[in-house]
């Protein structure tokens, strides 16, 4: 009997861990999809800079025919 009841206790601290373990998971899943979405909106908004800048090409390299030599 002190044997089913040590194998209880074992089992029951599983399923503790687990539930802690399975409450880390999902607050670490949250996270990398926040990140990610950061990180998708970051990108839209570095191409949107990108195509705003003046004498920059489309791969946002300077483009030296766009610019005025610095006598003008």
């Amino acid at each position: 009997m002190a044997d089913s009841h040590r194998a209880g206790e074992r089992l029951e601290n599983l399923e503790v861990k687990l539930s802690y373990l399975e409450d880390l998971v999902d607050g670490l899943n949250l996270s990398i999809y926040r990140q990610q979405e950061q990180i998708d909106r970051l990108a839209r908004e570095l191409v949107q800079l990108r195509q705003q800048a003046p004498g920059r090409d489309a791969d946002g390299a300077r483009d030296p025919r766009g610019e005025l030599p610095p006598h003008y």
